[in-house]
């Protein structure tokens, strides 16, 4: 890092402008590469970031930029600390966002039972296409995302390294994620289990416990009567399931039902008998305190049919409706109009079959049900073969030992730890990573067939890590051939894909050479920063945890950073689903990126940020300020006096001031306080221009000891306030940086106190500053212009405020215009300027 003086006068621009910035130096960072990482320092000299791959299945919006704007702060400070700053980006573009964009936009859906066919074009109409045909799409469009997504980016002025960008439905991205899966597999860490399943109807995939959200949804409790030696009412939210009905459930200390504990009852309709058991989860104030029990309708029948060991009676397909067949022990007769109709359609035609066993009228609710966090359809739970990686849900020493990297981990802000805490201690069940999708990474296995063509899931086929990534739907496992596929004897691949975050929890593996370039990965891993969502703690970062811990023993990062949520004008949350986003591009033609930048640098770790245009507005005019004043200061002759000694008192106490500013804003840094680095900053820049500039220009602009020393402090000042707006500004800092030094203000050393005059007395400028404001208030309550001079001016106040007064005399009386200035000491408790025209 280099930080080298022009030795001749500088070439100012006639009328500085912020306008064509963006295009001008994004090309030469790029071109120069002032980002590029060196990966020949040390670990101690490198700073690794794990950035967040967005999802390219849409838009960027304003919580994008907020978030990645606070990331690329920390990138730059680190860079200029001296660290070598290993910033990549990656592009999340697998999964089911990007298969569900390419269905809409092409109008297309995957059918694997197709062949493949090379000379196939979107047609615009709806129409189903091979597995393969269908991926091809998946790409072609998030290429065309990625781009776009690069531009904003680039225009935003993020510091990445673009030669290291990643994709986690690229090579790299495959052969880790097989690789970590075959070897928590040999661990006996991943496994295969068939298990009731949270399933999305809609997508016709499985969905893990971390990716539910409660949506509030009307419904109505049914008042069904249940035939025994006395009736028994319950009350259920389901009345489509009641042929999946295998057993009523009560509190061991509801006194109503304790005689019925043991005893069975018949099913309405269907006249099935079921048991009645006890169980400590029923909950004797919900409905009658007596609940039916169905496999499945929701995770408490699970509970209850698992621990009970209930009989299994599912009548929910993987398409959202009733099963063809009737199942065990019920009879087919009464079965048979529901067979096939969708949930909904059920629920209207099993309350007209009741008849006189439906008790009174529905009584209407509004209740939380269970989605996909992606999807539009209530989940279902039905029964599937499906791969886990144990998480801690089952196992109280994995648990432990998670919520101890939990307590290691650094957070900021430090409260978010405790929703880390809250997700692990309430874990139920393993991590499922298995999707029944098309468009991901696929699992790496193969079954063999017995003689009857049925798949061994109990003794997978894999393959050797040499060969990775794999396709078990095209790839053949040794010992096979391509004709053994599918027959008696033979071989099946698997044919799910991973949860995006068994890719994604893979990040610094991915990005750092995990196996692939050992060089690499000693020299960041583990990395120093996970910068994320708040949201995504209990995915995104869990499984990022779990995964270093099964793999490497070690917390894959030092520090995790919190992002907050962007609100409306409302103080509502933006997201596409309300339909109150605002994307950036625009915002960034009009304004300019320093001017966005600053505005997501006023909003802090972990807390929430209004999108609000008028603070766009005064970035743009602090950035257009910064170009204005560096100029003046500049044609002065500044950048010749840099380093030359200053002398005078106004001087050196305008850099004792500047010294507290740089002492407060490298401190908050440090914290990743970048909100507090920005406002010690931006407050010291106003006094800068507003006070100090107009105190000394007179004698800036003369010549001798007294000129110099102003030259040298204007040159000192400027040299540092550029680097300390650096990460914030970073356009305007390398545009002013250009007039009048060499390299880039982006790879000159962050300031040091050093530099500044340590023996400045902070207090001389402050009161100078305040008796100038009071001579320009009294010329403006007279309307008289700012250069109207002053015959005579009197300062009264504390004898200790008009000594310090006195110091700077000279500079007060040539910025106010004062002929003659009386210094009345102990006159009045604080300082006052009488002026008389």
């Amino acid at each position: 890092m280099t930080d080298t003086v022009r030795t001749a006068r500088p070439g100012l621009p006639d009328r500085p402008t912020l306008d064509g910035l963006e295009e001008k130096w994004a090309r030469r960072w790029q071109e120069e590469g002032t980002y590029a990482f060196d990966r020949s320092k040390d670990r101690s000299d490198v700073y690794a970031i794990d950035t967040p791959p967005p999802t390219v299945s849409g838009e960027l919006h304003m919580g994008h930029v907020f978030s990645y704007t606070h990331t690329d702060l920390i990138a730059r400070f680190q860079r200029m600390r001296g660290k070598m700053v290993f910033y990549p980006m990656g592009w999340d573009d697998n999964g089911l966002p990007t298969e569900r964009r390419v269905q809409n936009v092409f109008k297309v859906r995957c059918d694997p039972s197709l062949p493949y066919d090379p000379e196939w074009t979107p047609s615009g109409k709806p129409e189903s296409i091979s597995r393969r045909n269908f991926i091809e799409l998946c790409e072609r469009l998030t290429v065309e995302d990625e781009r776009a997504f690069e531009e904003l980016w680039r225009r935003l002025g993020l510091s990445v390294d673009w030669s290291l960008t990643y994709t986690t439905i690229g090579r790299q991205a495959r052969l880790v994620s097989q690789r970590a899966f075959l070897r928590n597999l040999a661990r006996g860490e991943a496994y295969t289990a068939d298990a009731p399943t949270l399933w999305d109807v809609g997508y016709r995939t499985a969905v893990a416990q971390a990716e539910l959200e409660d949506r509030e949804r009307p419904g109505a409790y049914h008042k069904l009567r249940f035939h025994g030696d006395e009736p028994v009412y319950v009350e259920t939210t389901r009345p489509e399931l009641l042929p999946a009905c295998v057993a009523l459930v009560c509190h061991p200390s509801d006194e109503r039902y304790a005689a019925l504990v043991g005893r069975t009852v018949r099913t309405p309709l269907f006249g099935v008998e079921v048991p009645v058991r006890a169980h400590a989860l029923a909950d004797p104030a919900k409905g009658t305190g007596i609940a039916m029990v169905c496999t499945f309708g929701d995770l408490a029948d699970v509970t209850w049919w698992r621990e009970l060991q209930l009989d299994t009676r599912v009548v929910i397909g993987r398409d959202g409706r009733l099963l063809p067949e009737a199942p065990a022990g019920v009879p087919a007769g009464v079965y048979a109009p529901l067979a096939g109709l969708t949930v909904n359609a059920a629920r209207k035609a099993i309350v007209e079959l009741l008849g006189e066993d439906l008790v009174g009228e529905p009584r209407p609710i509004t209740h939380p049900v269970k989605f996909y966090e992606n999807g539009e359809q209530p989940l279902e739970i039905v029964g599937t073969r499906q791969w886990y990686i144990r998480n801690g849900g089952r196992d109280p020493g994995l648990r432990d030992a998670l919520l101890a990297w939990g307590r290691e981990l650094r957070w900021v802000p430090e409260h978010m730890r405790h929703r880390y805490e809250h997700w692990v201690g309430g874990l139920n069940g393993d991590w499922l990573i298995s999707r029944q999708r098309f468009f991901g990474v696929p699992i790496p296995v193969w079954y063999r067939l017995d003689d009857a063509g049925e798949p061994d899931h109990e003794h997978p086929l894999t393959p050797s890590e040499a060969l990775l990534p794999i396709d078990p739907s095209s790839d053949i496992p040794a010992g096979f051939t391509a004709e053994d596929r599918g027959r008696p004897g033979g071989f099946i691949g698997d044919p799910d894909v991973m949860d995006t975050w068994a890719t994604s929890s893979l990040s610094p593996q991915i990005i750092g050479g995990w196996e692939a370039d050992p060089d690499l990965f000693g020299r960041v891993f583990p990395m120093d920063l996970r910068p994320q969502g708040q949201e995504i703690i209990r995915t995104w970062l869990f499984t990022s945890v779990v995964r270093a811990h099964l793999e490497h023993g070690v917390l894959p990062w030092h520090t995790t950073v919190q992002s907050g949520w962007i609100l409306d004008p409302d103080r509502k949350k933006m997201s596409k689903s309300k339909g109150n986003v605002v994307t950036p591009m625009a915002l960034l033609e009009e304004h300019g990126a320093d001017a966005v930048r600053y505005w997501a640098a006023n909003g802090r770790p972990g807390t929430d940020l209004a999108y609000e245009p008028r603070q766009i507005k005064v970035g743009r005019r602090l950035a257009t300020k910064l170009l204005n004043a560096s100029k003046f200061a500049l044609g002065l002759g500044a950048a010749e006096a840099l380093r030359a000694p200053v002398t005078e008192p106004l001087d050196a106490s305008m850099l004792a001031g500047l010294s507290a500013a740089l002492h407060t804003a490298t401190a908050a840094f440090d914290e990743y306080d970048h909100t507090g680095a920005l406002q010690a900053t931006e407050a010291f820049f106003w006094t800068f221009c507003d006070d100090y500039i107009e105190l000394v220009k007179e004698r800036a602009y003369g010549s001798g000891e007294g000129a110099d020393s102003a030259r040298a402090a204007l040159a000192t000042a400027l040299s540092v306030q550029l680097r300390l707006f650096a990460p914030f500004l970073p356009y305007a800092t390398e545009e002013v940086w250009s007039w009048w030094r060499y390299g880039s203000v982006h790879r000159a050393p962050w300031p040091s106190r050093y530099e500044l005059t340590a023996d400045g007395d902070p207090e001389l400028l402050k009161v100078a500053s305040a008796a100038l404001t009071q001579v320009r208030r009294a010329k403006s309550e007279r309307r008289l212009s700012m250069r109207a001079d002053v015959p005579l001016a009197e300062a009264l106040g504390p004898a200790e405020q008009l000594d310090r007064l006195a110091r700077v005399a000279g500079d007060f009386r040539a910025a106010g215009r004062i002929e003659r200035l009386d210094l009345l000491p102990d006159r009045t408790p604080e300082l006052v300027i009488a002026c008389a025209f």
